[in-house]
């Protein structure tokens, strides 16, 4: 398939796109507004440099980024984009009024034209390996210079390309630089028809997080705020639907050694905090909800963390973590941030999305891949009953994090470079 038969396609589906946002918009009051956004059909001004973040993952890992480039170059307008509202959210809670910020609209040419158009930009940086053919070759059509950031390729992604590669190869031809979080990364690119003088291998920005003090404090005081804080704390972070009965079923297991114990069960998508309220009462469970600040006390077992922002916060309070998206297939959620944390971490088999991430941190002994929810629970059970074995696994991650740290160095080098390129 060529750009042009892809094209024909999304217009033939184009009433399937304005489904999908109803339907989204049925589930979630985000996506309620802005719909003029999604199509390119919204007033904007011109900026010097377009950066696409996605999602609210890809978001924080790019803000470091960004407030470096503004301090170096403060004469540049900026446009952030992103294409969920808790990237949206993110965005304006770090720049506010600095940058312009809207979606990015639908990869429909019409939409995708007039966007650039009203944009006009010079660069264009986009993060990770959200790549949308008509906004690629449109941007090159017009001169824009274009870099991939934090650039992620898995082995599974990379044969999905492979298969369409009249597709895809002009499309990452027509970058001009690539920062590559891995060297399998890189080498995927590479044997996908870029030339290797535009990839360099900078490493995950995702490593450079720094967690502020006052986070960390957060997350003592709110442990403080429950029982007795002894008590056995772990947290199942972003986790989908068809996650919740697994969580659920290693934390009763737990629950017959550690009758204490308390669960953390962080849904990823905030149109599931009622479902995953309703699954865990149906469960048999007692649960107390964040967002009602219902109170953690003796008897409760399960604390439903339904509110945006706080999922570090909630890591920070927990003794150990299970990370989302991996028991489905989803492809996985970032597991830096409880590792960084000290965190003992436990994945699903599908976490493809951060296979590099989760190879160096399960060779290092701070994660374990778990298939099932009796192998999470029995799991769970060895590292509170073996402190000597928590503390290796807990030292662990926080080594990995620390020996692969300056990737924002090396990212930040070459978006100058970009942006320097007369």
């Amino acid at each position: 398939m060529n750009r042009f038969i892809y094209s024909i396609l999304l217009y033939l589906l184009f009433p399937l796109l304005v489904i999908y946002l109803a339907v989204r918009a049925i589930k979630s009051p985000d996506y309620r507004g802005r719909w003029g956004e999604r199509f390119g059909l919204t007033s904007l001004k011109g900026s010097d440099l377009l950066i696409h973040s996605v999602s609210m993952g890809e978001t924080l890992a790019a803000i470091p980024l960004i407030k470096a480039i503004q301090q170096a170059h403060p004469q540049l307008s900026i446009t952030v984009t992103t294409t969920s509202p808790t990237g949206s959210a993110e965005v304006t809670k770090a720049f506010g009024d600095s940058v312009q910020h809207c979606y990015l609209p639908f990869d429909l040419p019409f939409s995708v034209r007039r966007f650039l158009k009203q944009v006009d930009p010079q660069y264009c940086i986009i993060m990770e390996t959200e790549l949308w053919p008509n906004l690629i070759h449109q941007a090159s059509r017009c001169g824009i210079k274009l870099m991939l950031a934090n650039a992620r390729l898995s082995e599974k992604s990379a044969g999905k390309y492979q298969k369409q590669i009249t597709l895809s190869q002009p499309m990452l031809q027509s970058l001009d630089s690539i920062a590559a979080q891995s060297q399998q990364a890189a080498d995927r690119f590479i044997a996908l028809g870029v030339n290797a003088d535009r990839v360099e291998v900078c490493g995950s920005l995702k490593f450079d997080l720094t967690i502020a003090d006052d986070k960390r404090e957060q997350a003592k005081a709110l442990r403080q705020q429950w029982r007795a804080v002894t008590c056995p704390v772990w947290i199942a972070g972003s986790v989908h639907p068809g996650e919740f009965d697994a969580i659920l079923a290693a934390h009763r297991h737990l629950l017959t050694i550690y009758p204490d114990a308390l669960l953390i069960m962080v849904p990823r998508h905030p149109e599931k905090f009622d479902a995953a309220a309703s699954k865990i009462s149906e469960s048999g469970f007692t649960l107390a909800r964040r967002s009602l600040k219902e109170s953690v006390d003796d008897e409760t077992q399960v604390l439903l963390g339904d509110t945006m922002g706080e999922l570090l916060t909630f890591y920070g309070a927990a003794d150990q973590a299970f990370v989302g998206g991996t028991i489905v297939e989803n492809g996985g959620h970032n597991p830096l941030e409880p590792a960084a944390l000290g965190l003992p971490v436990f994945v699903g088999p599908h976490h493809w999305d951060f296979a590099e991430i989760t190879g160096l941190l399960n060779e290092a002994g701070a994660l374990q891949l778990v298939s099932s929810a009796e192998e999470l629970g029995t799991a769970l059970v060895r590292n509170f009953e073996d402190k000597s074995a928590y503390q290796v696994a807990s030292e662990a991650g926080l080594s990995v994090v620390d020996a692969n740290k300056g990737a924002l160095q090396h990212q930040f080098d070459l978006a100058n470079r970009l942006i320097a390129f007369e």
